[in-house]
Protein backbone atom coordinates (compact mmCIF):
# COMPACT_ATOMS: atom_id res chain seq x y z
CA UNK A 1 0.00 0.00 0.00
CA UNK A 2 1.48 3.28 -1.09
CA UNK A 3 0.64 6.65 0.24
CA UNK A 4 0.28 8.21 -2.96
CA UNK A 5 0.60 7.18 -6.60
CA UNK A 6 0.66 9.43 -9.41
CA UNK A 7 -0.30 8.23 -12.77
CA UNK A 8 1.35 9.80 -15.56
CA UNK A 9 5.25 11.41 -15.40
CA UNK A 10 4.84 13.99 -17.73
CA UNK A 11 5.28 17.96 -16.26
CA UNK A 12 2.25 17.80 -14.64
CA UNK A 13 3.30 13.98 -12.48
CA UNK A 14 6.59 15.24 -11.93
CA UNK A 15 5.84 18.40 -10.74
CA UNK A 16 3.72 17.11 -7.94
CA UNK A 17 5.81 14.54 -7.25
CA UNK A 18 8.55 17.51 -6.46
CA UNK A 19 6.01 18.68 -3.55
CA UNK A 20 5.14 15.13 -2.27
CA UNK A 21 9.19 14.78 -1.82
CA UNK A 22 9.07 17.99 0.06
CA UNK A 23 6.13 16.57 2.03
CA UNK A 24 7.86 13.43 3.00
CA UNK A 25 5.29 11.41 1.02
CA UNK A 26 5.02 8.03 0.49
CA UNK A 27 4.67 7.71 -3.07
CA UNK A 28 5.06 6.04 -6.70
CA UNK A 29 4.59 7.38 -10.50
CA UNK A 30 3.48 4.90 -13.09
CA UNK A 31 3.92 5.71 -16.32
CA UNK A 32 2.93 3.61 -19.51
CA UNK A 33 5.99 4.72 -21.43
CA UNK A 34 9.24 3.20 -21.50
CA UNK A 35 11.12 6.36 -20.34
CA UNK A 36 10.71 10.30 -19.23
CA UNK A 37 9.43 12.60 -21.75
CA UNK A 38 8.58 9.59 -24.60
CA UNK A 39 5.32 11.57 -25.44
CA UNK A 40 7.69 14.76 -26.17
CA UNK A 41 10.29 12.54 -28.13
CA UNK A 42 7.17 10.87 -30.17
CA UNK A 43 6.48 14.35 -31.72
CA UNK A 44 7.46 15.65 -35.15
CA UNK A 45 11.24 16.45 -35.41
CA UNK A 46 10.89 20.20 -35.97
CA UNK A 47 8.79 20.31 -32.75
CA UNK A 48 9.48 23.76 -30.82
CA UNK A 49 7.81 25.53 -27.66
CA UNK A 50 5.84 28.91 -28.49
CA UNK A 51 6.95 29.59 -24.77
CA UNK A 52 10.27 30.73 -23.76
CA UNK A 53 12.87 29.60 -21.59
CA UNK A 54 11.38 31.65 -18.46
CA UNK A 55 8.20 30.36 -19.07
CA UNK A 56 9.09 26.71 -19.24
CA UNK A 57 10.81 26.28 -15.30
CA UNK A 58 9.43 23.15 -12.92
CA UNK A 59 9.19 23.57 -9.31
CA UNK A 60 12.73 23.60 -7.58
CA UNK A 61 14.30 23.19 -10.89
CA UNK A 62 15.08 26.04 -13.67
CA UNK A 63 14.71 24.78 -17.19
CA UNK A 64 18.54 24.96 -18.34
CA UNK A 65 18.79 27.27 -21.27
CA UNK A 66 18.73 31.35 -21.91
CA UNK A 67 16.34 34.07 -21.22
CA UNK A 68 14.20 34.10 -24.55
CA UNK A 69 15.17 31.02 -26.08
CA UNK A 70 12.61 28.19 -27.38
CA UNK A 71 13.64 24.62 -26.53
CA UNK A 72 12.73 21.69 -28.87
CA UNK A 73 11.58 18.86 -28.38
CA UNK A 74 14.44 16.67 -27.32
CA UNK A 75 15.55 19.79 -25.06
CA UNK A 76 12.29 19.66 -23.10
CA UNK A 77 12.66 15.83 -23.04
CA UNK A 78 16.06 16.03 -21.67
CA UNK A 79 15.29 18.49 -18.84
CA UNK A 80 12.29 15.94 -17.70
CA UNK A 81 15.05 13.38 -17.37
CA UNK A 82 17.29 15.65 -15.36
CA UNK A 83 14.67 16.93 -13.51
CA UNK A 84 13.81 13.28 -12.43
CA UNK A 85 17.41 12.42 -11.53
CA UNK A 86 17.48 15.63 -9.29
CA UNK A 87 15.13 14.72 -6.96
CA UNK A 88 15.70 11.25 -7.46
CA UNK A 89 11.59 10.57 -8.44
CA UNK A 90 10.62 6.78 -8.18
CA UNK A 91 8.77 6.18 -11.78
CA UNK A 92 7.65 2.37 -12.94
CA UNK A 93 7.60 2.60 -16.70
CA UNK A 94 5.44 0.49 -19.10
CA UNK A 95 2.73 0.04 -17.14
CA UNK A 96 -0.55 1.66 -18.84
CA UNK A 97 -3.38 1.57 -16.19
CA UNK A 98 -6.36 0.53 -17.69
CA UNK A 99 -8.65 0.54 -14.53
CA UNK A 100 -8.94 2.59 -11.24
CA UNK A 101 -11.28 2.42 -8.36
CA UNK A 102 -12.19 3.13 -4.67
CA UNK A 103 -12.84 0.36 -2.48
CA UNK A 104 -12.80 -0.03 0.85
CA UNK A 105 -11.73 3.64 1.77
CA UNK A 106 -8.49 3.29 -0.78
CA UNK A 107 -7.61 2.69 -4.56
CA UNK A 108 -6.82 0.02 -6.58
CA UNK A 109 -5.32 0.61 -10.47
CA UNK A 110 -5.11 -2.00 -12.71
CA UNK A 111 -2.76 -2.64 -15.74
CA UNK A 112 -2.63 -5.50 -17.92
CA UNK A 113 0.17 -7.10 -15.91
CA UNK A 114 -0.19 -5.85 -12.24
CA UNK A 115 -2.09 -4.26 -9.74
CA UNK A 116 -1.50 -1.66 -7.21
CA UNK A 117 -2.90 -0.28 -4.09
CA UNK A 118 -3.07 3.58 -2.61
CA UNK A 119 -4.47 5.66 -0.06
CA UNK A 120 -4.43 8.75 -3.08
CA UNK A 121 -4.15 8.86 -6.85
CA UNK A 122 -3.21 11.94 -8.99
CA UNK A 123 -4.22 11.10 -12.33
CA UNK A 124 -1.09 13.26 -14.20
CA UNK A 125 -1.77 11.66 -18.22
CA UNK A 126 -2.55 15.10 -19.09
CA UNK A 127 -5.77 15.69 -22.24
CA UNK A 128 -3.88 14.22 -25.23
CA UNK A 129 -5.58 10.45 -25.50
CA UNK A 130 -7.38 8.86 -28.26
CA UNK A 131 -6.24 10.30 -31.74
CA UNK A 132 -9.19 11.48 -33.42
CA UNK A 133 -9.55 10.69 -37.45
CA UNK A 134 -13.26 11.16 -39.31
CA UNK A 135 -14.67 7.84 -39.75
CA UNK A 136 -14.45 8.03 -43.61
CA UNK A 137 -10.98 7.83 -43.52
CA UNK A 138 -11.00 3.90 -43.88
CA UNK A 139 -12.80 4.96 -46.81
CA UNK A 140 -9.53 6.17 -48.54
CA UNK A 141 -7.41 3.65 -51.09
CA UNK A 142 -4.36 2.33 -49.63
CA UNK A 143 -2.17 3.44 -52.48
CA UNK A 144 -2.75 6.61 -50.10
CA UNK A 145 -0.38 7.58 -47.32
CA UNK A 146 -2.29 7.99 -44.04
CA UNK A 147 -0.43 9.71 -40.69
CA UNK A 148 -2.21 11.16 -37.83
CA UNK A 149 0.02 13.96 -36.50
CA UNK A 150 0.79 11.66 -33.68
CA UNK A 151 2.79 10.01 -35.49
CA UNK A 152 3.97 12.21 -37.93
CA UNK A 153 8.15 13.59 -38.20
CA UNK A 154 9.15 14.66 -41.35
CA UNK A 155 8.05 15.02 -45.04
CA UNK A 156 10.55 11.94 -45.78
CA UNK A 157 7.06 9.82 -44.32
CA UNK A 158 5.86 11.05 -47.21
CA UNK A 159 5.94 9.42 -50.90
CA UNK A 160 6.06 11.35 -53.85
CA UNK A 161 2.80 13.21 -54.70
CA UNK A 162 0.56 15.72 -53.29
CA UNK A 163 -0.28 16.21 -50.07
CA UNK A 164 -2.94 16.98 -47.95
CA UNK A 165 -2.81 18.21 -44.32
CA UNK A 166 -6.26 18.43 -42.24
CA UNK A 167 -6.66 20.55 -39.30
CA UNK A 168 -5.72 24.12 -38.18
CA UNK A 169 -4.31 24.39 -35.09
CA UNK A 170 -1.17 24.54 -34.05
CA UNK A 171 -0.18 21.29 -35.59
CA UNK A 172 -1.99 21.56 -38.45
CA UNK A 173 -0.12 24.80 -39.34
CA UNK A 174 3.22 23.97 -37.90
CA UNK A 175 3.01 20.51 -40.13
CA UNK A 176 1.61 22.24 -43.10
CA UNK A 177 4.43 25.33 -43.21
CA UNK A 178 7.01 22.47 -42.96
CA UNK A 179 5.75 20.08 -45.59
CA UNK A 180 5.11 23.35 -47.86
CA UNK A 181 8.80 23.93 -48.03
CA UNK A 182 9.17 20.75 -50.07
CA UNK A 183 8.94 20.03 -53.52
CA UNK A 184 5.30 19.53 -53.88
CA UNK A 185 1.73 20.70 -53.60
CA UNK A 186 -0.01 20.72 -50.13
CA UNK A 187 -3.62 21.11 -49.70
CA UNK A 188 -4.76 22.53 -46.68
CA UNK A 189 -8.32 21.92 -45.08
CA UNK A 190 -9.38 23.61 -42.21
CA UNK A 191 -10.50 27.02 -41.04
CA UNK A 192 -8.95 29.47 -43.33
CA UNK A 193 -9.89 32.45 -40.87
CA UNK A 194 -7.11 31.77 -38.35
CA UNK A 195 -5.38 34.25 -35.50
CA UNK A 196 -1.91 34.29 -35.40
CA UNK A 197 -0.17 36.11 -33.09
CA UNK A 198 3.76 36.63 -33.45
CA UNK A 199 6.30 35.34 -30.56
CA UNK A 200 7.31 38.72 -30.19
CA UNK A 201 5.93 41.90 -30.01
CA UNK A 202 7.98 45.29 -29.41
CA UNK A 203 11.17 43.39 -28.60
CA UNK A 204 8.99 41.38 -25.76
CA UNK A 205 8.17 37.71 -26.14
CA UNK A 206 4.56 37.36 -26.38
CA UNK A 207 4.15 35.38 -22.91
CA UNK A 208 5.89 38.40 -21.25
CA UNK A 209 2.78 40.34 -22.72
CA UNK A 210 0.70 37.63 -21.43
CA UNK A 211 1.80 37.87 -18.10
CA UNK A 212 1.62 41.50 -18.10
CA UNK A 213 -1.89 42.01 -18.71
CA UNK A 214 -2.88 39.26 -16.48
CA UNK A 215 -3.85 36.73 -19.59
CA UNK A 216 -2.06 33.90 -17.96
CA UNK A 217 -4.06 34.27 -14.33
CA UNK A 218 -7.34 34.58 -15.14
CA UNK A 219 -9.38 32.04 -13.59
CA UNK A 220 -12.38 29.84 -15.30
CA UNK A 221 -14.54 30.44 -13.10
CA UNK A 222 -14.43 34.37 -13.91
CA UNK A 223 -16.11 35.98 -16.77
CA UNK A 224 -13.41 36.26 -18.67
CA UNK A 225 -12.08 32.88 -18.18
CA UNK A 226 -15.60 31.52 -18.86
CA UNK A 227 -15.02 33.21 -22.37
CA UNK A 228 -11.55 32.25 -23.57
CA UNK A 229 -12.01 28.53 -22.42
CA UNK A 230 -14.73 28.41 -25.01
CA UNK A 231 -13.28 30.50 -27.80
CA UNK A 232 -10.41 29.09 -30.37
CA UNK A 233 -6.81 28.99 -29.49
CA UNK A 234 -4.81 31.76 -31.89
CA UNK A 235 -1.67 30.15 -33.91
CA UNK A 236 1.79 31.53 -32.27
CA UNK A 237 4.79 32.10 -34.33
CA UNK A 238 3.57 31.51 -37.74
CA UNK A 239 2.45 34.00 -40.03
CA UNK A 240 -0.80 31.56 -41.23
CA UNK A 241 -1.86 34.43 -44.19
CA UNK A 242 1.52 34.29 -45.47
CA UNK A 243 1.36 30.12 -45.06
CA UNK A 244 -1.75 30.02 -47.40
CA UNK A 245 -0.78 32.39 -49.89
CA UNK A 246 1.74 30.37 -51.46
CA UNK A 247 1.79 29.30 -54.76
CA UNK A 248 1.98 25.84 -53.56
CA UNK A 249 -0.16 25.83 -50.95
CA UNK A 250 -4.19 25.36 -51.89
CA UNK A 251 -7.37 25.92 -49.46
CA UNK A 252 -10.10 23.42 -50.10
CA UNK A 253 -12.14 23.57 -46.92
CA UNK A 254 -13.64 21.33 -44.80
CA UNK A 255 -12.33 17.64 -45.65
CA UNK A 256 -16.25 15.84 -46.25
CA UNK A 257 -15.90 12.56 -47.32
CA UNK A 258 -13.85 10.00 -49.66
CA UNK A 259 -13.95 7.27 -52.00
CA UNK A 260 -10.78 5.45 -52.83
CA UNK A 261 -8.21 8.42 -54.38
CA UNK A 262 -10.68 10.67 -54.68
CA UNK A 263 -11.27 13.37 -51.44
CA UNK A 264 -14.15 15.42 -51.34
CA UNK A 265 -13.69 18.95 -49.51
CA UNK A 266 -16.16 21.92 -49.25
CA UNK A 267 -14.54 23.47 -52.12
CA UNK A 268 -14.12 20.62 -54.47
CA UNK A 269 -13.46 17.19 -55.22
CA UNK A 270 -9.21 16.16 -55.88
CA UNK A 271 -7.80 12.63 -57.00
CA UNK A 272 -4.27 13.33 -56.86
CA UNK A 273 -3.55 13.19 -53.26
CA UNK A 274 -0.91 10.39 -52.28
CA UNK A 275 -0.36 11.99 -48.68
CA UNK A 276 -2.54 12.90 -45.79
CA UNK A 277 -1.53 14.04 -42.20
CA UNK A 278 -4.51 14.23 -39.78
CA UNK A 279 -3.81 16.83 -37.22
CA UNK A 280 -7.82 16.64 -36.22
CA UNK A 281 -6.52 16.26 -32.63
CA UNK A 282 -7.48 14.15 -29.90
CA UNK A 283 -9.84 12.77 -28.10
CA UNK A 284 -9.70 12.73 -23.72
CA UNK A 285 -10.58 9.03 -22.36
CA UNK A 286 -11.52 8.93 -18.45
CA UNK A 287 -13.85 6.30 -19.15
CA UNK A 288 -10.80 3.91 -16.93
CA UNK A 289 -12.06 6.07 -14.04
CA UNK A 290 -14.69 4.24 -11.72
CA UNK A 291 -17.13 6.92 -9.99
CA UNK A 292 -16.10 9.89 -11.35
CA UNK A 293 -18.74 12.29 -13.31
CA UNK A 294 -17.37 13.87 -16.83
CA UNK A 295 -18.06 17.09 -17.58
CA UNK A 296 -19.34 18.71 -21.14
CA UNK A 297 -15.44 18.49 -22.86
CA UNK A 298 -15.34 14.69 -21.32
CA UNK A 299 -12.58 15.84 -18.80
CA UNK A 300 -13.63 14.96 -14.98
CA UNK A 301 -15.30 17.29 -12.97
CA UNK A 302 -13.27 18.83 -10.23
CA UNK A 303 -12.41 22.32 -8.31
CA UNK A 304 -8.60 22.79 -8.95
CA UNK A 305 -7.72 19.33 -9.49
CA UNK A 306 -9.67 18.43 -6.18
CA UNK A 307 -12.39 15.49 -7.40
CA UNK A 308 -15.76 14.83 -6.03
CA UNK A 309 -14.12 11.23 -5.16
CA UNK A 310 -11.98 12.15 -1.67
CA UNK A 311 -8.51 11.27 -2.49
CA UNK A 312 -8.41 11.40 -6.34
CA UNK A 313 -6.78 14.35 -8.10
CA UNK A 314 -6.35 15.69 -11.47
CA UNK A 315 -3.62 17.55 -12.79
CA UNK A 316 -2.44 18.57 -16.53
CA UNK A 317 -5.83 19.27 -17.63
CA UNK A 318 -6.64 21.85 -20.37
CA UNK A 319 -8.02 24.86 -18.05
CA UNK A 320 -8.06 22.84 -14.85
CA UNK A 321 -7.59 26.32 -13.38
CA UNK A 322 -5.77 28.88 -15.60
CA UNK A 323 -4.92 29.32 -19.42
CA UNK A 324 -1.89 27.52 -18.61
CA UNK A 325 -2.99 24.72 -16.41
CA UNK A 326 -1.84 22.07 -19.00
CA UNK A 327 1.48 23.99 -20.16
CA UNK A 328 5.48 22.88 -19.23
CA UNK A 329 5.31 26.05 -16.90
CA UNK A 330 1.84 26.63 -15.81
CA UNK A 331 1.06 23.11 -14.46
CA UNK A 332 3.56 24.16 -11.60
CA UNK A 333 0.95 27.11 -9.96
CA UNK A 334 -1.67 24.33 -9.98
CA UNK A 335 1.08 21.70 -8.26
CA UNK A 336 1.36 24.19 -5.37
CA UNK A 337 -2.23 24.43 -4.81
CA UNK A 338 -2.87 20.90 -4.44
CA UNK A 339 0.41 20.28 -2.49
CA UNK A 340 -0.71 23.21 0.21
CA UNK A 341 -4.48 21.00 0.20
CA UNK A 342 -3.01 17.82 1.13
CA UNK A 343 -0.87 19.62 3.79
CA UNK A 344 -3.77 21.21 5.25
CA UNK A 345 -5.54 18.00 5.35
CA UNK A 346 -2.83 16.42 7.56
CA UNK A 347 -4.36 19.29 10.50
CA UNK A 348 -8.04 19.56 9.16
CA UNK A 349 -9.24 16.01 7.58
CA UNK A 350 -12.38 17.71 7.25
CA UNK A 351 -11.52 20.21 4.79
CA UNK A 352 -12.26 18.33 1.96
CA UNK A 353 -15.79 18.23 3.09
CA UNK A 354 -15.63 22.09 2.86
CA UNK A 355 -14.23 21.82 -1.08
CA UNK A 356 -16.96 20.08 -1.85
CA UNK A 357 -19.31 23.19 -1.60
CA UNK A 358 -17.19 24.76 -4.46
CA UNK A 359 -18.37 24.35 -7.72
CA UNK A 360 -16.87 21.33 -9.73
CA UNK A 361 -16.63 21.92 -13.36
Amino acid sequence: MTDFIIIGAGQAGLSIAYHLTQLKKDFLIIDANSETGAPWLKRWDSLKLFTPTEFNHLPGLDFPSKKGYYPNKYEVAAYLKSYVDTFNIPITFNQKITELKKENGHFILKSDTKTFKANNVIVATGPFHKPFTPSFHSKISEEIVQIHSEHYKNPKQLQDGDALVVGSGDSGVQILNEISQTDRKVYFSGDTNITSIPQEILGKTLWWWFKKIGFLSVSKFSYIGKKLSKGGQPIIGTDVKTLLKKQNVCCVGRTLDAKNTKIKFEHGDYNTIKNVVWATGFKPNFEWIDGVTLNDYNYPKNYRGISEVEGLYFLGLPWLFTRGSATLGGVKKDAEFLSNYIKKLETKPNYFNKILKKKFA
